[in-house]
């Protein structure tokens, strides 16, 4: 690990907590949120500010309203899934131009061929679910993905090495991921697993993934305990700053699910659910992925 570790996340766990303080049962206690402060909110805007990052409980009531397709990984993780389903999914992203498609490794190259000329991504997952595959398992299937014309990887963190303490691997794990997507100009994406995870371990992640130069932090698989919350958003936003995004996946079902993440400091959003979202006309679904 880098030096004063424990400095860091004392610091960032106490100042978290104090801002989580704040708003209380939607109360805001000193009225600097945009949820209570509205008229602030449009200044700061007016002003120049391209996003603004908000507390927990941030609805389309509010003062933040945003074009949520561009948020939105649109994503098929099921084990079941056909390639017609995959199909279905490639025109549905095209019609609300998501930012990307998320999908196994196996339907890369499919979605690769359906995609060409659009503004939508193929994004796909490396270790998935468990992370728990070696370094160099995980640096062969981040090549192997992008030579089949995958412009994002969403990978997953080893969680038993990062609860053993073992940061040395969990940051080189991260970086040969890294490395390789990143000399050929792709995004990477490093799924946490936070409801594994206590708040302090939460920041050492984020922060491994942060030192091993990914793009991204990334709640959830959708395949554990649960997914992701605006809590744990705010504090992956606390740890990484400004430099790095910030993705909500697992759970996301609705239009104010995926508002509060974003209020919440999150700049892209995981869900299956996303015809509903943006509120399209397709049945949407209660799936975690």
């Amino acid at each position: 690990m880098e030096p004063k570790i424990d400095t860091i996340i004392r610091d960032v766990i106490a100042s978290y907590r104090d801002e989580t303080s704040r708003c209380k049962d939607g109360v805001c206690t000193d009225g600097n949120c945009v949820v209570h402060n509205s008229e602030g909110v449009q200044t700061i805007i007016a002003n120049g500010a391209s996003r603004i990052s908000a507390g927990i409980g941030v609805s389309d009531k509010g003062a933040l309203t945003s074009d949520l397709s561009r948020y939105i990984d649109h994503t098929l993780l099921k084990p079941e899934a056909t390639i017609d389903d995959i199909r279905k999914l490639c025109e549905e992203a095209k019609q609300f131009h998501f930012t990307s498609v998320c999908i196994h490794p196996s339907y890369v190259p499919f979605c690769a061929r359906a995609l060409s000329g659009t503004d939508v991504k193929v994004c796909t997952v490396v270790g998935f679910p468990l992370g728990a595959t070696s370094k160099e398992a995980k640096a062969a299937e981040t090549g192997q993905a992008l030579k089949d014309g995958a412009q994002e990887i969403d990978m997953v963190i080893n969680v038993g090495m990062l609860k053993s303490g073992e940061y040395e691997y969990v940051k080189d794990d991260v970086f040969r991921v890294v490395r390789t997507a990143h000399r050929a100009g792709a995004i990477v994406k490093v799924i946490i697993e936070t409801a594994l995870l206590t708040d302090e371990e939460k920041v050492k992640a984020c922060l491994l993934s942060k030192w091993a130069a990914a793009d991204f932090v990334k709640t959830s698989t959708g395949f554990s305990k649960g997914g992701a919350t605006s809590g744990d958003i705010r504090l992956m936003r606390k740890v990484v700053g400004s430099t790095m995004g910030v993705k909500a996946s697992g759970g996301v079902r609705s239009r104010e699910d995926a508002e509060e993440m974003v209020a919440s400091g999150a700049t892209r959003i995981g869900a299956s659910a996303s015809v509903k979202i943006v509120g399209g006309n397709g049945p949407g679904t209660s799936d975690d992925y």
